[in-house]
Formats: C-alpha cells, structure tokens, sequence
C-alpha cells in the first residue's frame, strides 16, 4: 500500500516568518509562504469548481466535436435555458462523464482515504456502468485483462495514451490539494496513468495544478504560468502551452489569432487511430490550449472565459468545462453570476448517472479531503480557519509517448475476417481498427494476430460494447522494416461480423512531402 502523497517543507521553509496571504501581487510567488483562508471560504471556492465545471459541460454539450479543425463562429447561437442542467441529468446524462470519472476518484478517497492503494481506483473504474472511449475504454480494457497501471495507460499498450482523457477527469486533484500544487501533481501520477501516459498525463497534470493555484492566486494570469512550471520544458506540452501564453501577450486583444497559430503548428493529432489524417482531434495538447485560450482571453470574465474556450471547437464541452471549473475555484461559488446557477442549484440534490452521488454530496467529500492534505503537508486546521503552506510549483518527470513513430499510410483494407486476411507493410508501428458485431453479448471473438511468422497475441474482442477492445491490434517499436501480418479468428460464430477496416502505418520520419 502506497503511503499518503504529501508534499513536505523543509525544517527552514516551516521557520519562515509566515506571510499571510490570500490573493498575492499578480505574477509575485517567490515570497509566499502561507495562504489564510476561513473553511467558509475554502468550500465556497471548492463548489465554484464542481458548479463551474457542470455548468461548463451543459453550455457547450450541444457543440462537441461538431466543430473539427474550425472555431466555432460568433453568429452560432449557443442556447442556455434556465433548467438546462436538468434537462442533460435527465435526458442525457452521459454528457457529464468528465464530471462522473472524476467521482469515481473523489469516492475512492472517501471510502478508503488517502493511501488507497492505486488497485482501488483502477478496479473501480474499470468495473463502472459508465461507457468509455478512447484512452479510458483501452485502460479498462487492459486491466479486466490483466495489464494494470501503469501499463494500462502505458503507450506501448494504449494508442490513446496521448489523448485528453485524463486531462478531463483530473479536476479532483487541485480541489484536494488547495495551494498545494505538487501535492495535486503528486495525486494525479498514479491514477493519471491508469490510462494515459507522457503528454496525455501532463493534461491532467497541468489541469490538477491550475486548480491548485486557483486557490491562492486571483489573477488567471499568474495561475497559468505559475501552474505550467509542474510541466518539463522539454515536453511538446510544456512548449505549446508556452505558445499560447506568449501569443496571448502578442496579440491580446485577439484570441482568434492565437488559435489561428495554434491550428499552424499544434493541431496534428499524430497518435489516436481515429484522429491520424482527419480533422477529428482529441490529442491532449490541443484540447489544453483551447482551455489555456479561453481563460486568458476571458480575463475573469466567467462568460467569456467558457464561451470562447468552447468556440476553439473539438472537445467543446469538455474543455470549457475545464475552464469554467479552473475559473469557478479562483472566483468562488458565490461570485459565479446568476445566470448560471439557477440551473445548479437545481439539480444540486440530484445524483450524476452512474453513481450515488450528487454535487451537495461531492462538495462535502472534496472538502474533508483539502482539509486532510492540508493538515498533511504542514498546514493546519481550525474550527473557523485554514491556514495552508503554500508550495512553490516544482516539474513533475519527463515523458514521451510515441518516440519517433510518425503516420505515414493510412491503409483501407476492409476485409471480413470469415478468411485468413493478410497485411503487407513496411514502418515500425501499425494500428489496425475494426468493426464488430453479434447478437451474443457474452460472446468473445479470439483472433490470432501473427506478425513476420511469429504468433504476437490473440487478440479477445468482446462483443459486449462497455467491455470491448478499442482496436483490433497494434503493434511498434518495430524495425523500421518490411512486415507481414496475418490474422486468422478462431472462433468464428454464424450470429458475429467481423471484418478489419483500416490501419495506420508508422515510420520512423514523417512521410515525405
């Protein structure tokens, strides 16, 4: 069992003069040592997460990943009906997925405290009635069989190691660790790679401690570039995100531009099978800017902050979600506008699908939590007052999914599995997508999966959708070489289809122009 995360201060940090501070000059961090707050307070900004992420999500549900490779133009009328979250839990409750992912986390901390061994999480996520996709459904796929974290999320075993899931779903970590941004880095290591890896963790990572900052800081300025330093500099995260708060420093008054240039030089979504070749991208990096847009563009505005972070387009409600949740924390519950919490407060009793939780529910658990890493990693806890020792943002490790693998063919093979099919190549990586269908739910689909003579893996496909394997097989970190595939079903079944659709090729350089 994995012992509490806790980010300690050293013997002469801890007989510092303390410096009371709850809202520190803009961009003026080094002399900090303390943030003072009341528990009326530290809730308020807690529940001005939770809120501003649920309402994040609703404002922008009606647009997700309509808007590929395009903003979201200002003529685009986006609807908000005063009863709207109501009318998502009741109708389409899946929407709030970011939100019920992250409870599942916030649970397992409730029910088995803060040293819950990362089994806890990882059986419970891939045990819940929740549907997944991309980078979470190839984790749970991965640990009911057998491969747990890290390597679930891992990128030789998750070609969506790179994707924004973890990025979605890791809110929970700056909310338990208020001002304390490598405690929140440090809760998001192990259950970020349960399904993610390198830039895909470093989403959550850096969402996790913008969060965190949201506590101490009231200048969204300084909570973004504050919150970035928990990200290595060399990663291709850290350097789009740079970009974006420099580009937002050329052209201040222009966030179109900037997303402009980040369409120029950030928007190749190399790695997700789905997203490799078309404008569909669910890359981490990008989906993070458009968040890092839309809160520097929105200077504290709530509305602007979520409207323009939803108008970047792609996963336009997960990401002003994210923003409206950041930005919710700095402001407070109480300083959210009214427009928007008529519709909050109504469904505040309610629980999200999937769980027996409600956001009242969710507010007190977040609470006991920060009140516990507080106490925890040096700062203490009255009946009225919290005083936290702030930490200065220090870089989590390096990682890097995919190294050297570059798309270079997409191959449209389309072939029922009735028969042997036969693949030719020549690269170091291949990820091979299928469609499959069966009147059996129970039944599984086993296809061997021979590459260059030798048999790699027999492939099981459930036909049941919750437990199913996101693609048929992949494979890299080959010779960049000429390779043969051969894929035989060994169990083939009169009530199942089963055909292969297509595969990316990757080589070791990008395909020549």
């Amino acid at each position: 069992m994995r012992k509490p995360f806790t980010y300690l201060l050293g013997a002469a940090a801890l007989a510092l003069a303390a410096t009371a501070c709850s809202t520190p000059a803009k961009n003026d961090t080094t002399e900090i040592t303390e943030v003072k707050m009341t528990k009326e307070r530290l809730l308020d900004k807690i529940k001005g997460g939770w809120a501003g992420q649920a309402i994040g999500c609703t404002y922008g549900g009606p647009t997700e990943f309509k808007y590929n490779g395009t903003m979201i133009q200002d003529y685009v009328p986006i609807e908000w009906k005063e009863d709207g979250l109501k009318w998502w839990y009741e109708n389409s409750p899946g929407l709030y997925d970011d939100i019920y992912m992250d409870l599942t986390f916030v649970d397992i901390f409730d029910k088995y405290g803060l040293d819950a061994p990362i089994e806890k999480f990882a059986t419970a996520f891939a045990n819940a009635g929740y549907m997944l996709w991309h980078a979470n459904q190839n984790a749970r796929y991965n640990i009911l069989n057998g491969i747990m974290p890290p390597e679930s999320g891992h990128w030789k075993n998750n070609p969506h190691a790179d994707d924004l899931d973890f990025q979605i779903e890791a809110d929970y970590a700056g909310l338990m660790a208020p001002a304390m941004v490598n405690a929140a880095t440090g809760y998001t290591d192990e259950i970020g790679h349960i399904m993610n890896y390198g830039d895909g963790w470093y989403g959550g990572v850096y969402v996790a401690a913008m969060y965190s900052m949201a506590f101490a800081h009231d200048d969204i300025e300084t909570v973004v570039t504050e919150a970035l330093k928990t990200i290595p500099a060399e990663s291709k995260y850290y350097q789009c995100m740079n970009d974006v708060i420099n580009w937002h420093k050329q052209y201040p008054d222009d966030w179109k531009q900037t997303w402009l240039e980040c369409e120029k030089k950030w928007s190749s979504d190399l790695w997700c099978p789905e997203g490799v070749f078309v404008p569909f991208n669910i890359d981490a990096t990008i989906n993070s800017a458009y968040v890092l847009i839309g809160l520097l563009y929105g200077q504290g505005d709530f509305d602007k902050t979520m409207d323009i972070s939803m108008r970047c387009g792609q996963d336009s409600d997960c990401n002003p979600a994210t923003a409206a949740g950041i930005l919710g924390t700095m402001l407070g519950y109480s300083k959210i506008p009214e427009k928007w919490m008529k519709s909050v407060r109504e469904v505040e009793d309610m629980n999200f699908a999937y769980t027996d939780i409600s956001l009242n529910k969710t507010y007190d658990m977040s609470l006991r939590q920060a009140l516990e890493v507080i106490r925890l990693n040096g700062g203490t806890v009255t009946d009225n007052d919290v005083t936290i020792k702030y930490q200065q943002p220090e870089a989590v490790r390096l990682e890097q999914s995919f190294p050297n693998h570059y798309p270079t063919n997409r191959l449209s093979l389309h072939q029922d599995l009735n028969q042997p099919v036969t693949i030719n190549f020549s690269g170091k990586g291949i990820v091979a997508s299928y469609s499959f269908s069966s009147t059996n739910e129970d039944y599984v689909a086993e296809v061997e999966v021979t590459i260059d003579g030798q048999v790699a893996e027999v492939a099981k496909l459930p036909a049941a959708f919750k437990t199913r394997r996101h693609e048929l097989f992949f494979k890299y970190d080959m010779k960049n070489t000429d390779h043969n595939v051969v894929l035989r079903w060994l169990n083939p079944d009169k009530a199942a289809n089963l055909r292969i659709t297509t595969a990316i090729v990757y080589g070791d350089a990008p395909a020549a122009k």
